[in-house]
């Protein structure tokens, strides 16, 4: 499998996967490449439907001058827990916040989810994110705030009166709920320019269909999150290997 950054023609031939309506995996396989080195590629550039080789090149090849210029990590930088390989760390973190942004979610809020999510605490204080991600106390609390009011994060203090920023399992449930509510505003909103405007003009029309459409999908995030929420804190079943279960005959002899 062929290491080192991707070539120009290698982009191309993404760019021609994509083109073709590929999976990520089945473009990966053509070149040889792990399914995460295409996600990633494709996800920091543009996303799948404006990814473009050219300017993926370029922008790479502005990235790679750029951190020629900055100065090397503290060697003293503490290992991953776990054993975790702490590139495949690093880079893991970059797609899940590009995955994030293209959801619709500005930059720094979601590097500040990804940070959190990928944490095995769930928590960090203000200054814990700064320092990990290399920006102002004033960025975090900005991408915090927004955070918040999306129902994402949640704030408590630790037994040294610090804040603390939590995501946790219940986080998403709150998340789905909060985008519902907020989906139900819009279908008021609506409802009430279906009564400005005329039911029975096009302009009042096209509202009362937004109306019904946000309104089925507002119940139906809302029902999905409460029939699912158990789903966050079941703990997923463990399988025997199958050559443990395999060969025992109905009298227990093998």
């Amino acid at each position: 499998m062929p290491g080192g950054r991707l070539t120009q023609q290698e982009r191309q031939q993404i760019a021609l996967g994509l083109a073709d309506g590929l999976a990520y995996a089945e473009i990966a396989r053509r070149l040889d490449r792990p399914t995460s080195t295409i996600t990633r590629e494709v996800m920091r550039n543009g996303g799948p439907t404006s990814y473009r080789a050219d300017l993926a090149h370029r922008a790479t090849e502005h990235r790679a001058h750029r951190r020629r210029q900055t100065a090397p990590r503290d060697p003293r930088t503490p290992a991953q827990p776990h054993g975790r390989d702490a590139e495949a760390v690093r880079e893991y973190e970059e797609v899940f916040t590009t995955v994030v942004m293209a959801s619709g979610m500005p930059k720094m809020m979601a590097r500040v989810l990804a940070c959190l999510c990928l944490t095995d605490s769930g928590s960090l204080t203000a200054s814990d994110l700064a320092q990990r991600l290399q920006v102002s106390p004033a960025s975090v609390s900005k991408a915090i705030a927004f955070l918040e009011s999306q129902g994402f994060v949640r704030r408590e203090r630790d037994e040294r009166r610090r804040e603390r920023y939590v995501v946790d399992d219940d986080v998403w449930y709150q998340s789905m709920m909060a985008s519902a509510r907020s989906i139900a505003q819009v279908v008021e909103t609506a409802r009430q320019g279906v009564g400005v405007l005329g039911s029975h003009t096009p302009a009042g029309a096209r509202l009362e269909n937004i109306a019904r459409f946000l309104d089925f999908v507002s119940e139906s995030t809302a029902r999905a999150a409460e029939q699912a929420r158990d789903v966050l804190y079941t703990k997923p079943e463990r399988t025997e290997p199958e050559h443990l279960t395999s060969g025992t005959t109905s009298d227990g002899a093998a």
